[in-house]
């Protein structure tokens, strides 16, 4: 998704939002792994969403007021290191191709900053995202203050301008919505991959390579996030990135991944039986996961608080969690001491965009927020019961979580990732099946 215009629009909101004054929107530095070696880059998303520009040593400066002006910082043309990293735009072709009222070398920064933020009333920063950014903001603001004496004012009023970009970007247009559902068929695809690859005697990591194998074949720049291949106990385990051990007959396993695209995540799990065949217990406790998870689909739609969803499926999941002895006493009673937490302990959904868990309130003056139209959020109950007193024995060391992205549409909501398998029939008739 490179259209300048996009991104222009973007620009103009913030700006229209801001009014007057000055932001200062850098992106993601380069980091190193080891010694010399570098991780692979990724740019900051809020640079990125508001300008499209993806290379290191960059930052956007954007001037609000009668004449609002849009100003790109980044490296200069340089062809002998271009030889070794590769191409670079630099000031004159950026600002032609990413449609930048200006640009300028990154060298320049800390003697345009200065003068750019001079007599301005407000600065729009992240404070604190990055030490040494508030560092050499606030250098700059000290050498606009020095010139008071001169008739020069410095800004008056700090503001996070996260706040402003995280309600942008918390709605999503047509252009990020189709990229998402590129995103989420390519993750399908590797899902579907990843099921049929499994048998007993396989290792975690060999279904691993499976699914990045498919994110990348199909375009994908990176993973969402690191996946998650956690068999049999490890399935308990919410954040299980070890992916090391061997798949044991007669175990379940899940499956937390999803690929990123043009800088938007999908995400993903699956939780399928290692020999293609759900136990008894497995299946029972598959089955409230799944039901718990199509009443959190049902109750997302315009207009219900974003709890709505959640409770939905914790009603369902303690019910089941009742049924099968895990929790004692009336189903209000579990809610009401939360005892149903040591088996579902986390929450049934996230944000998600151009951050896996996106940017965005969940709360506004205190209250649950309305769900509205463009949002997209994930669904996603489980059920982890490790070994316990009180614990029926056939069902420790089950760990299932179902996962769907679900986009707030004007009529309901529409699950963007519904061609991964999830019912039993069809995921018995695939898992092992390549």
């Amino acid at each position: 998704m490179n259209n300048p215009e996009t991104f222009a629009a973007r620009r103009a909101a913030l700006l229209a939002q801001m009014q007057s004054g000055i932001a200062i929107v850098p992106t993601a530095p380069e980091r190193l792994r080891n010694r010399d070696s570098e991780y692979l880059y990724r740019y900051d998303s809020y640079f990125y969403y508001l300008c499209g520009f993806q290379e290191p040593d960059a930052v956007l400066v954007l001037v609000a007021g009668d004449k609002p002006q849009s100003i790109l910082f980044c490296r200069e043309k340089n062809l002998e290191r271009e030889t070794w990293d590769g191409f670079r735009h630099g000031p004159d072709a950026a600002r032609e191709a990413f449609g930048v009222d200006a640009a300028y070398p990154i060298a320049q920064l800390d003697e345009k900053l200065p003068v750019l933020m001079a007599n301005q009333p407000a600065l729009y920063y992240a404070p604190g995202m990055e030490a040494k950014w508030d560092e050499r903001i606030m250098g700059w603001l000290n050498q606009v203050r020095a010139q008071s004496r001169t008739g020069v004012a410095a800004p008056q009023r700090f503001h996070d301008v996260r706040a402003l970009l995280d309600e942008m970007r918390l709605f999503k247009d047509e252009g990020e919505i189709t990229l998402m559902r590129r995103a989420a068929g390519i993750s399908a695809k590797a899902h579907l991959r990843a099921m049929r690859a499994t048998r007993p005697g396989r290792m975690e990591y060999e279904i691993e390579a499976e699914l990045l194998y498919e994110f990348r074949r199909h375009g994908a720049q990176f993973p969402a996030y690191w996946p998650i291949v956690a068999g049999g106990a490890n399935a308990c385990v919410l954040h299980y990135r070890d992916n090391s051990a061997r798949l044991d007959d007669g175990a379940v396993l899940l499956i937390d991944a999803g690929c990123e695209l043009d800088g938007y995540a999908s995400d993903i799990t699956r939780t399928f039986p290692v020999n293609g065949k759900f136990s008894g217990a497995q299946k029972d406790v598959y089955a409230l996961v799944l039901a718990a998870q199509a009443a959190a689909i049902d109750a997302t739609r315009p207009g219900v608080a974003w709890d709505a969803p959640h409770e939905a499926a914790v009603r369902v999941l303690a019910q089941g969690m009742i049924d099968f002895g895990l929790c004692q006493g009336s189903l209000d009673q579990v809610l009401e001491t939360n005892d149903y937490k040591r088996f579902y302990m986390h929450r049934t959904g996230h944000w998600l965009g151009l951050d896996v868990h996106d940017v965005g309130e969940y709360k506004l003056d205190g209250k649950w927020r309305l769900l509205k139209a463009g949002m997209m959020l994930t669904v996603e109950p489980g059920c982890y019961i490790r070994p316990g007193e009180g614990v029926p024995e056939a069902y420790w060391n089950i760990g299932v979580r179902i996962e769907d992205d679900v986009l707030v549409t004007d009529a309901g909501c529409d699950v963007i990732t519904a061609e991964t398998p999830k019912s039993i029939s069809d995921i018995e008739a695939l898992v092992g099946r390549d």
